[in-house]
């Protein structure tokens, strides 16, 4: 990547796949830019695909980060992150990206950022390189905090990487894969999607959202360690409980019960429910409430199919309680959610 043009001191979008390599990287002059006081929004040049990206500004320095994007071809990013990095709440709704993190034994050197999970990162001082997939559309909210935001926050005496990043050490490296992203989460990043106010309502009710979202993950963090600590599942036990996973999704349309599905696996209740929670971080019909619910975005978002035959193509005889379940996950109705496809 010699001789780049650079996007911004700090990144290089880079087509590979370009024959002519004084195209394969693309000028900043090729963005469109929309600005005003609380936000900014960057249009991507139709040579890289359609979408945007929007920055939107809190106090603080706290800042919100929606990117929505269709690629036309395959795109890598490399970052190279400065000192002073902020704390990083990233989540995934669709698309993936695969990273490969250089110079640094404190960081897997490479990993894959996945649809519909969530993640928590410290990554000063290193460079980055993101490979983003074209094959499907790239939704991800982001918040950004600085350090400083959490230092009046904090009062416990723990000493793990997240502590003692809010207690002042800079320099600590982390990031933490926590797993699907929960119903509360989802909740809380279509309500950023959505956010019906303006002005200072619209500033107050993004940043509650902001920190709404950096607690769920903070909580995942600490019931991280303390699953790590009591839960002590065999290897093959997990293995089972994979399988039992497969079962569910195999026959979502019509189930096992939790003893059927025992008995499928080898397992008895307690450890196919225990090894739920650790391997899924949900209750085993928790998992395929989260599938059903997952299957029907995809429905509503990509077909023509109306609510009743969506509701039936994930298991449900009754529309209305489609409806009700769809609206507990997504904050919204099939029917808005179809609407704002």
């Amino acid at each position: 990547m010699d001789d780049s043009f650079q996007f911004d001191p700090n990144t290089i979008i880079f087509l590979p796949n370009y024959s002519q390599k004084s195209e394969r990287v693309v000028n900043w002059n090729e963005f469109s830019f929309e600005n005003n006081n609380e936000e900014t929004i960057i249009h991507l040049p139709p040579r890289v695909g359609k979408g945007y990206n929007r920055q939107i500004n809190l106090r603080g320095g706290l800042t919100i980060e929606i990117i929505k994007v269709q690629l036309k071809d395959t795109m890598y990013l490399e970052r190279r992150h400065e000192s002073a990095f902020p704390l990083t709440a990233h989540f995934y709704l669709s698309g993936m990206s695969m990273v490969e993190t250089l110079n640094t034994s404190e960081i897997k050197s490479e990993y894959t950022e996945s649809k519909g999970e969530n993640y928590l990162y410290h990554l000063p001082d290193l460079t980055e390189i993101e490979k983003w997939s074209c094959k499907t559309e790239i939704r991800i909210i982001s918040i950004y905090a600085p350090i400083h935001y959490f230092h009046s926050f904090c009062t416990e005496e723990k000493t793990t990487s997240l502590q003692k990043l809010i207690r002042g050490d800079r320099t600590s490296k982390f990031h933490l894969s926590l797993g699907k992203n929960s119903p509360e989460i989802v909740r809380a990043l279509h309500q950023i999607y959505q956010c019906p106010y303006h002005g200072l309502t619209r500033q107050v009710y993004l940043e509650s959202k902001a920190l709404e979202l950096f607690s769920l993950q903070f909580n995942s963090c600490d019931l991280s360690s303390v699953s790590s600590q009591k839960l002590s599942i065999k290897k093959e036990d997990l293995d089972r409980v994979e399988y039992a996973k497969d079962i569910l999704i195999k026959s979502y349309l019509n189930p096992p019960s939790l003893k059927e599905l025992s008995q499928k696996v080898g397992l008895n209740d307690r450890t196919l429910k225990q090894g739920f929670k650790q391997l899924f971080g949900t209750t085993v019909f928790g998992y395929l409430y989260n599938y059903r619910m997952e299957q029907a975005q995809e429905l509503l978002r990509n077909s023509n199919l109306t609510i009743a035959q969506i509701a039936h193509s994930v298991g449900y005889s009754n529309p209305e309680a489609f409806s009700t379940a769809f609206r507990r996950k997504f904050a919204q109705s099939p029917k808005s959610y179809q609407l704002s496809k």
